[in-house]
């Protein structure tokens, strides 16, 4: 079983997603979840790394043998498709864990076909409209011996989220006449914003399937830069002062009480890129002030909401300049900005 194969990796290693900085609880709640071979679903806004977490899952899996060719990710002892149940594929190969992350994006149009697979008309008419032969399987079978990953699970349709549920309670699937047993094995991971209003309501019986793990935005001012510096391309030097503006800036906006939708992390990597690309397009190699205020509205006016009773007064954008004005300009920021530039103490 995969919970198996990372019990001995959670047990030894205190924190093995090192793909992610900070998200203790997370990371402590997905760890306790794996390994009772509960599934999960990850809840947050979107940009604070519920991806890349559900990734980490999958590199910390070992290299197995698989059955060279077989879509379903057979393993030489278990095989599970009916080609390699009858030995016509012989040849193995090693396969690492990451190349077992299968994903699925919700989406509204996505269909139960695209899930559980459906029958080819072609093989149909040669092996029997209703033999194994004939069913090309979908992403829940390529994900045998690996992780299924389902991002943003609650935009899928209502009828997919049936066919899911008898899948995670019977682990049988139906299409049309057709009955498909699952022998497969695999670690159900999706992700959900619950902040997303284009969704479609998830049912309790389907939730009941499902422990839930909250993430949500950087702990602390120092971990965000850290996430800043290690994802964050570099063509221009940022000061330790100038990457700490950014970065406040965008904590401040999280805080206030008159915005609806919050920036992410990605607000504060946009603000670090893009002033780089501002100071090397006008032949400098150090950012300065200037380069994130020009920045600001580009950057940040998609990613925020105002509340209703604030966006029919002000527009967004002269929301965030007035905010950047009151709260960096005018302030301790400048003198101590000057400084910084001054000492030429750059990252």
């Amino acid at each position: 079983m995969l919970n198996d194969q990372l019990k001995e990796i959670f047990l030894k290693n205190k924190d093995p997603f090192i793909d992610i900085l900070g998200q203790e609880a997370a990371k402590q709640g997905i760890k306790s979840a794996l390994l009772m071979n509960r599934h999960i679903i990850i809840v947050g806004a979107p940009g604070i790394g519920k991806t890349t977490l559900a990734k980490n899952i999958a590199k910390l899996l070992p290299d197995i043998d698989v059955i060279l060719g077989c879509s379903y990710h057979c393993t030489p002892k278990a095989p599970i498709c009916p080609s390699c149940k009858e030995n016509r594929n012989k040849k193995s190969i090693k396969l690492e864990g990451i190349k077992r992350f299968v994903r699925i994006q919700g989406s509204p149009d996505l269909t139960v076909e695209d899930l559980l697979g459906d029958i080819d008309p072609i093989k149909a008419l040669k092996f029997g409209p209703l033999s194994l032969e004939a069913f090309t399987p979908g992403k829940i079978f390529k994900a045998n011996n690996g992780i299924l990953f389902f991002d943003e699970l609650n935009r899928c349709p209502e009828k997919l989220q049936n066919a899911l549920l008898q899948v995670l309670e019977e682990r049988k699937a139906t299409i049309g006449s057709y009955d498909v047993d699952f022998d497969i094995s695999f670690i159900f991971v999706a992700t959900m914003n619950p902040e997303d209003t284009s969704t479609e309501k998830l049912s309790d019986v389907l939730l009941d399937r499902f422990d839930i793990i909250y993430m949500d935005y950087p702990e602390d001012i120092e971990t965000e830069e850290k996430i800043v510096l290690m994802k964050g391309k570099k063509i221009a030097n940022v000061s330790e002062e100038l990457l700490t503006l950014m970065s406040y800036f965008v904590r401040l906006l999280r805080e206030d009480e008159k915005l609806e939708k919050k920036p992410s992390v990605r607000a504060s990597l946009g603000l670090y890129e893009r002033s780089q690309s501002n100071a090397l397009l006008k032949g400098r190699k150090n950012v300065q002030f200037e380069d994130i205020k020009e920045v600001l509205v580009s950057v940040l006016s998609h990613r925020i909401r105002l509340k209703p009773s604030v966006r029919y007064l002000e527009s967004v954008e002269n929301y965030i300049i007035e905010k950047f004005h009151k709260n960096i300009e005018g302030t301790k920021w400048q003198n101590q900005i000057g400084q910084e530039q001054e000492s030429g103490d750059l990252r």
